[in-house]
């Protein structure tokens, strides 16, 4: 690294997260995992992350409910839907490079760190295979708006790492594993294997992110001397409003060691 680059993870981090170009945050994120990964970047530091991240000029960021119907059918409603899936993995990065830099007032161990680098990393690689279908189904990310709500998980959360770890990857990369099944079929169904292949790839790829934030959930709730389930049933009531939708996806989630006892309430509560 060059003698402007940061010195300290959370500095790297922070400098992704103040990063406003797409290409700048998929270049910085490969950059500065590759020096944690080999060493040549070692210490955490305490350099403290913005409350939003740098944003390119498109997307226009809406509401959630203000943003248009998304269509479902024919090449439009392909380009959405993936735009919408890039959009996701573009808040993404930013997500895994807060958790790194917001909550160094916990003592975890580096281990920690290498799992949201990684996941930190997957995410900007995830994010640039979606902008190349993007481009090869005839536009770019930026074409369409996209809603504002993704941070406001990280909002919701700053306070506290054990609801951060609940809520990012133990609620919304788990629906993300639920729900990439049916999306993977549909765009079988209509020839579109190059979308298919790319969303299952991504969807694999998420396991081990929804694993690192059940493993470090578990075990900050036992440093609390809480139960892990009982401590997540707290956060989801408290924080999330207490409803997750079914269906849950079984298989992806046991992979992830991801309990029924977590989800199964939710999904019993459906069914009655």
């Amino acid at each position: 690294m060059n003698a402007t680059s940061p010195t300290s993870l959370t500095g790297a981090a922070v400098a992704v997260i103040n990063e406003p170009t797409p290409e700048g945050k998929i270049a910085q994120s490969r950059l500065h995992a590759d020096a944690w990964q080999a060493g040549t970047l070692s210490t955490i530091g305490d350099v403290s992350p913005p409350d939003r991240p740098a944003r390119p000029p498109k997307p226009e960021l809406l509401a959630p409910r203000l943003m248009p119907r998304r269509s479902k059918g024919g090449e439009a409603g392909h380009f959405a839907f993936v735009h919408a899936i890039a959009h996701i993995e573009f808040n993404a990065i930013d997500l895994a490079w807060d958790i790194v830099a917001r909550f160094t007032d916990e003592a975890m161990p580096t281990a920690f760190y290498d799992d949201w680098v990684g996941v930190a990393a997957d995410e900007a690689r995830h994010f640039e295979l979606l902008c190349g279908r993007l481009d090869d189904l005839g536009g770019a990310y930026g074409d369409l708006p996209g809603h504002d709500g993704l941070w406001e998980a990280s909002s919701a959360t700053s306070d506290d790492l054990l609801a951060r770890l609940a809520l990012v990857p133990m609620v919304l990369e788990a629906r993300g594993l639920d729900t990439t099944p049916a999306a993977v079929a549909r765009f079988r169904r209509t020839g579109d294997d190059a979308t298919a292949d790319l969303l299952e790839f991504i969807g694999t790829e998420e396991i081990p992110h929804v694993a690192a934030g059940v493993r470090w959930f578990e075990f900050l709730a036992r440093q609390r001397g809480l139960e892990p389930i009982a401590a997540f049933h707290e956060i989801i009531e408290t924080r999330f409003g207490g409803n997750l939708k079914p269906p849950f996806n079984s298989q992806a989630r046991d992979a992830a060691g991801m309990a029924p006892a977590y989800y199964q309430l939710y999904a019993d509560a459906a069914d009655s």
